[in-house]
């Protein structure tokens, strides 16, 4: 299938070609502006307690635009039936774009899923484990990953966890974990369960790099709230997973896996997308499976809904109409965060997270055996927050003003009073 070749934007807070950011004083963000553009969203009835939504974390709101993507996915389905995979093709080539000018790389490395664990299991099978039958990762890794490696360690794989916390050494210890028979190291760049920054991963890429492992970084706590490039992750040979389900207020269905030029790995979990040249060839058997000379395609699935993708690039082209840049968004969250802790802290909450904005990622986590409570005693009042074990986790976004967050820790105090 012809691609048609996407369009190239420049602007603020990008990244360039050797990954270092192109942003210098973000224009600030007014969220009251911004909550006019997610009416469906934000509204609620008349005799219903007012929303705050401090899930940003998990699940931002959609701009009211995602619904017209959504609903133009459907328009060309109809008009142009099987010929509207051109049109999709083309809208995924406009985020690839996107994606790669604020990552610091080339669009063709980018690599599309519905989910980041289907990449992430997709990047696991290209992995030589009979001959590397290690892999490092830490305490601190979302369920799907955690869930998948505790099952490989079922089958005899060798799985070093390395304790997540304290943040601040992770990198070093992840680092010292790595040998010869280490196929990869699998670490996240922000930890969901304390919005900790991991710092250091550079070093950590380094190591796996002397030592012939390959490092993936998993980035979804830090797209489009955390800016960060190539440069900050490891380099050109680091693997990058994220998707836009959280921060990036794209929906669910589409994530992406960055894959190194050259790579040279054949993954064992591969669709049909992953080799578009063959379909015109007879079936031979005896001939070995062939990818397509695109890197990152190496790393394709099979037929997918192409209406999240739609949705998407609605949001996106949004985003840029509204300023949502990587330092902005970030000078906003420091803003948010900072006073979500200083509420905490007069409230005298334990708090999970690092007390440093520059340390911190997108959410708050308060640490209480109440957590789970928590989440069912404020939804009455309308504020939505939720929790991973005993972490309270708090996360803004774009359109939380000032006083949702103020009206939000003052339900709380009174929670925890009671």
């Amino acid at each position: 299938m012809n691609r048609p070749k996407p369009a190239m934007f420049e602007g603020p807070g990008v990244a360039d070609r050797r990954g270092h950011l192109r942003e210098s004083r973000p224009v600030p963000l007014d969220p009251r502006a911004l909550r006019a553009h997610y009416t469906q969203f934000l509204s609620v009835p008349s005799d219903a307690p007012r929303r705050i939504l401090l899930t940003g974390h998990s699940h931002q709101a959609w701009p009211d635009v995602a619904r017209a993507g959504q609903d133009q996915a459907y328009v060309d389905a109809a008009l142009h039936v099987d010929d509207k995979w051109d049109r999709v093709f083309a809208m995924q080539d406009e985020l690839r774009a996107y994606i790669a000018e604020r990552m610091g790389v080339r669009a063709p490395e980018l690599a599309f899923a519905s989910n980041t664990h289907e990449l992430v299991t997709r990047f696991l099978s290209a992995l030589d484990l009979r001959r590397r039958p290690h892999l490092v990762t830490t305490t601190g890794e979302f369920h799907s990953m955690n869930r998948q490696l505790r099952r490989l360690a079922e089958e005899g794989i060798e799985i070093t966890w390395v304790e997540a916390t304290p943040a601040d050494t992770l990198a070093e210890r992840l680092a010292a974990e790595v040998r010869d028979t280490t196929a990869a190291v699998l670490v996240s760049s922000v930890l969901f369960e304390t919005s900790s920054i991991v710092r250091g991963l550079d070093a950590v890429a380094a190591r796996a790099r002397n030592r012939g492992a390959r490092i993936l970084v998993d980035a979804y706590h830090a797209w489009h709230v955390v800016p960060f490039t190539l440069a900050d992750v490891g380099g050109e040979d680091v693997f990058v997973v994220a998707g836009g389900y959280k921060y990036a207020q794209w929906g669910e269905g589409t994530c992406f896996l960055r894959v190194p030029s050259g790579h040279g790995l054949r993954p064992v979990y591969t669709g049909w997308f992953a080799g578009f040249a063959e379909l015109e060839e007879r079936h031979d058997r005896a001939k070995p499976v062939g990818y397509s000379a695109d890197g990152a395609s190496a790393f394709a699935g099979s037929t997918f809904d192409p209406a999240s993708v739609y949705r998407a690039v609605a949001v996106t082209r949004f985003a840029r109409s509204q300023g949502l840049e990587p330092a902005a968004l970030r000078a906003l969250s420091m803003r948010q965060t900072n006073r979500i802790v200083e509420a905490a802290q007069r409230l005298g909450l334990p708090i999970a997270s690092p007390l440093d904005a520059h340390h911190r990622g997108g959410f708050v986590a308060i640490e209480t055996d109440r957590a789970a409570q928590f989440v069912t005693d404020l939804r009455p009042h309308g504020i939505f927050v939720d929790a991973r074990g005993t972490k309270l986790r708090i996360g803004p976004a774009p359109y939380v003003t000032e006083d949702e967050i103020d009206t939000a820790m003052e339900v709380v105090g009174r929670l925890v009073r009671r």
